[in-house]
């Protein structure tokens, strides 16, 4: 393990929780300037404790993909304000024309979901996925909000990357990304890799049965339901779903955020309101949320763009002291986005370095 001596607090929080139940395994990094100076991890991969949480042990991060997925897209010679159809001509059928790539990495295409009927099953073949977006008519005026792309931005993503480069997004990443930093990242889990993947243990389902059946946030959840457990069967891990399915730890995390540490497209405001799927007052760069006092008070304003993992996970960008921050455990706490202990272990990082 790696702890500089002034995030001791960080490591003692991370040895409270996981002995007092609160944590079930967990790793968190950090890196400034390239340099990794925290790098802990502990507990166990499965519930019945029986699996130590290795050095390698990896889990899926969720929502966290998404970040890896705009990074794909942001190292290609794409023109952010250029029609997705210029990339991709299926994709201007039902009125979709003028919807510009920034609009895909800011979850405003008006594409959240897929119009019904939907599975899961509908996720695990991302070419057939990306199809039914490219004919699919928006939910909303493109560019006007946002609303999070919950399981479809990877597909819409995948595609361009596919249609510039050629290859998968899943390759891509691999070779283009994971692979030239040393990242132990992958999307999907490949079968030699499965025995490292730390089960996730589920918070309590996501209760839709008072949302309005015609509301955008009820047809984003539903469209398809996907619950939690589906991350630990064999289909979920060998899909590309380039919003949800990636599998990593802190310390890869951290390493695959920090090239976005100078790219200031991250830091372009594309739209700021409330979020018509999540509900957050979220304000969206190309690919990741920017910090805002209204959102989550516990990140610090600035320069900082963030993300983070359905239960609790975080990755977090701070150009400004040069930083890469990643928590990746498996005891999902309940919410949408962050957690308690997020909250604690940012806290003690960023009280140490901005003391």
């Amino acid at each position: 393990m790696t702890t500089e001596t002034r995030f001791a607090a960080v490591r003692a929080a991370l040895g409270h929780n996981l002995a007092t139940g609160a944590e079930l395994g967990a790793s968190i990094a950090v890196e400034i300037d390239g340099e990794l100076v925290l790098d802990v991890w502990g507990g166990h991969q499965d519930a019945a404790r029986t699996r130590p949480w290795e050095r390698d042990t990896i889990t899926n991060v969720f929502s966290i993909t998404k970040i890896v997925t705009a990074l794909a897209v942001l190292t290609l010679d794409l023109d952010l304000d250029a029609p997705v159809a210029s990339y991709w001509p299926e994709f201007a059928a039902n009125g979709k024309s003028g919807i510009l790539v920034r609009h895909l990495l800011a979850h405003t295409a008006g594409l959240p979901g897929f119009d019904p009927p939907s599975s899961v099953d509908d996720l695990y073949d991302a070419r057939a996925a990306a199809d039914r977006l490219a004919a699919q008519a928006p939910w909303w005026e493109p560019g006007t909000a946002s609303g999070y792309h919950l399981m479809t931005q990877g597909f819409l993503l995948g595609e361009l990357v596919r249609r510039r480069t050629g290859r998968s997004l899943r390759d891509y990443v691999a070779e283009s990304i994971a692979g030239p930093l040393n990242a132990d990242f992958q999307i999907g889990a490949a079968p030699a890799d499965r025995h490292r993947v730390a089960d996730l243990i589920p918070p309590p389902a996501i209760d839709t049965s008072a949302l309005d059946p015609a509301s955008i946030r009820y047809r984003t959840f539903t469209a398809p339901a996907v619950p939690a457990d589906a991350a630990g069967t064999p289909a979920w891990q060998s899909a590309e779903i380039g919003a949800a399915n990636g599998h990593g730890n802190a310390r890869s995390v951290a390493r695959i955020l920090s090239p976005l540490i100078s790219d200031d497209r991250i830091h372009q405001q594309q739209t700021a309101g409330t979020d018509l799927v999540n509900g957050l007052y979220l304000r969206w760069g190309p690919g990741l949320a920017l910090s805002d006092h209204r959102t989550l008070p516990w990140i610090p304003e600035g320069r900082i763009a963030y993300w983070g993992r359905w239960g609790g996970s975080m990755a977090i960008i701070d150009t400004q002291r040069r930083m890469a921050i990643a928590y990746v455990m498996n005891k999902m706490s309940p919410g949408i986005l962050g957690s308690p202990r997020a909250e604690q272990y940012l806290t003690e990082i960023y009280r140490e370095v901005m003391s």
